[in-house]
């Protein structure tokens, strides 16, 4: 098989490989991660890189310290046109739903700002402290979800579960998440990243090509419906962006 391709050097992504299992983990300036357009652009360049990774076999993704991504780096977007922002969210998400090797998402604490991106995993744990809610959209920023965490929620949640979630900022802890069915395992942090370690390397005994087969029966419909649902998004909230502008300057009434 072909050689794997060499290793980028990410300022918000620490890259561990361990074998035929690769390990994202999230993190600003070896804390927490907070959300920028640096990560931004990094997490859709990452997800691509492991997808284009033919050696790997499964993927996991966390965070550092005892927080997932619970903040939110405004002014590093402000000079961003959104015809950028178009273009890294819909590579960053739509990479993410295209790996076709299993994802194990270890989310060590609140996941407030993208939460969807863990939750997309096709095996989710958490620390027992952890909760998710979208404070990165409509409920704190008046910012249309449109950028993939709307199709992440609805189908996790369903419609009107989900509808509520991300109008209201809801939080939902990691142990609800269990009883409703987007979390597997609940655990104390200590225990999360071994744990996760374990659930990889038991996958990664099996053949590559079985991995790549079993994750796209299981997971065929979401991720078609996904592709093609997307670009409809981004373009609501890029309506968004636009309608918002037009009110301040005063080229229209609400």
């Amino acid at each position: 098989m072909a050689e794997a391709a060499p290793t980028p050097n990410w300022a918000t992504i620490a890259v561990t490989r361990v074998d035929d299992i690769i390990e994202l983990r999230l993190h600003s300036d070896g804390g927490p991660l907070i959300w920028s357009a640096e990560a931004h652009r990094e997490c859709y360049e990452a997800f691509l890189w492991v997808a284009a990774d033919r050696e790997a076999k499964v993927l996991i993704l966390t965070g550092t310290g005892d927080t997932f991504c619970d903040a939110l780096d405004t002014t590093s977007f402000s000079q961003m046109a959104w015809h950028e922002l178009w273009y890294e969210g819909r590579r960053m998400t739509a990479g993410l739903n295209e790996i076709d090797i299993p994802i194990i998402g270890a989310v060590n604490g609140p996941a407030t700002i993208h939460g969807e991106l863990p939750v997309m995993a096709d095996i989710v744990i958490a620390a027992d402290h952890a909760d998710f809610a979208d404070h990165a959209h409509f409920a704190a920023r008046d910012n249309v979800a449109g950028d993939g965490s709307n199709l992440v929620w609805a189908e996790l949640l369903g419609r009107t579960r989900g509808m509520y979630f991300l109008l209201t900022g809801e939080r939902i802890t990691a142990d609800e998440g269990k009883r409703i069915g987007f979390v597997n395992e609940v655990m104390p942090l200590a225990a999360l990243n071994d744990r996760a370690w374990e659930l990889a390397r038991e996958l990664a005994r099996r053949e590559l090509p079985i991995l790549r087969y079993a994750k796209d029966a299981i997971g065929i419909g979401f991720r078609r419906d996904f592709r093609q649902n997307l670009g409809h998004g981004l373009g609501v909230q890029g309506s968004g962006y636009w309608a918002i502008g037009g009110i301040k300057a005063g080229r229209y009434q609400q």
